[in-house]
């Protein structure tokens, strides 16, 4: 008993490393990383991945959790998991972006709703897209690549082997990326009610007598709508390529780190 106690006590330092780093992932995840997840829930994923992961950390250096270097260590992980989970949290930030810039063109943002999932308010169209997005996430196995992601990364970026600044500055510069998707998937429904709002400007010049305001909001939120059923119909295409793009922006950290 005693001697698998010792065994016990050998094996903890190795699980704390893998379970710092899933942790940190999950709690910025997509949808794992929300408030209506518990946070036990969080924890006993993290944990039983750790456990998992414990074949491959083997070769792992000793290293005492309660020294300073223990610690320097253990948030070494947490950021590295922080970067994966920031990563996959790219994509839902750019139909987030769509969502606020469809819904403010057709006058939808002053309808807004309580969303559970972050605790803040949204609107409508950030709501329906949201929820769109948990079902392409889930259909494409996404928890599953964002576990594998993670497990890979201990082969090139090992425990106490440290970060390298081009991998935080190659994240950082993906931020251009984030607004340059989301303004070219809301170009086509902000230039359909922008063209509306043009041809009803000059029928108000013609006939100021006519109250435009009352007639030209449907109007708009119709058109505006319309082109938003069309872009749905292709958004999952795009959320595919935008999914490949974050997996090369991966690639890229880790081959950054690799090389």
């Amino acid at each position: 008993m005693n001697a698998v106690l010792a065994e016990l006590l050998v094996l903890l330092p190795a699980l704390w490393w893998p379970f710092c780093r899933y942790a940190a992932a999950i709690s910025i995840a997509p949808f794992l990383g929300e408030s209506v997840v518990p946070v036990r829930a969080r924890l006993g994923l993290a944990l039983a991945l750790a456990v998992a992961t414990l074949p491959a950390m083997r070769g792992v250096p000793t290293i005492d959790p309660f020294s300073l270097y223990g610690v320097v260590t253990a948030i070494e992980q947490a950021v590295i998991g922080l970067l994966f989970g920031l990563a996959f949290q790219l994509v839902m930030t750019i139909l987030s972006l769509l969502g606020f810039l469809v819904s403010s063109q057709m006058g939808l943002s002053m309808a807004v709703m309580n969303d559970p999932g972050n605790g803040s308010s949204s609107d409508v169209i950030s709501n329906l897209l949201y929820l769109l997005a948990a079902l392409l996430f889930f259909a494409m196995d996404g928890h599953l690549v964002l576990t594998q992601v993670v497990f890979d990364s201990f082969k090139v970026w090992p425990v106490g082997g440290g970060l390298l600044p081009q991998s935080l500055a190659r994240l950082a510069a993906s931020l251009g990326w984030v607004f340059a998707a989301a303004i070219v998937l809301a170009l086509p429904a902000v230039f359909a009610t922008f063209v509306v709002q043009v041809g009803f400007g000059l029928i108000n010049r013609v006939a100021p007598a006519l109250n435009l305001f009352s007639l030209g909001f449907p109007v708009v939120t119709l058109f505006g709508l319309l082109t938003l059923g069309l872009v749905l119909h292709y958004l999952p295409q795009h959320y595919l390529r935008l999914s490949g793009q974050m997996l090369n922006l991966l690639q890229g950290m880790m081959g950054a780190r690799g090389g």
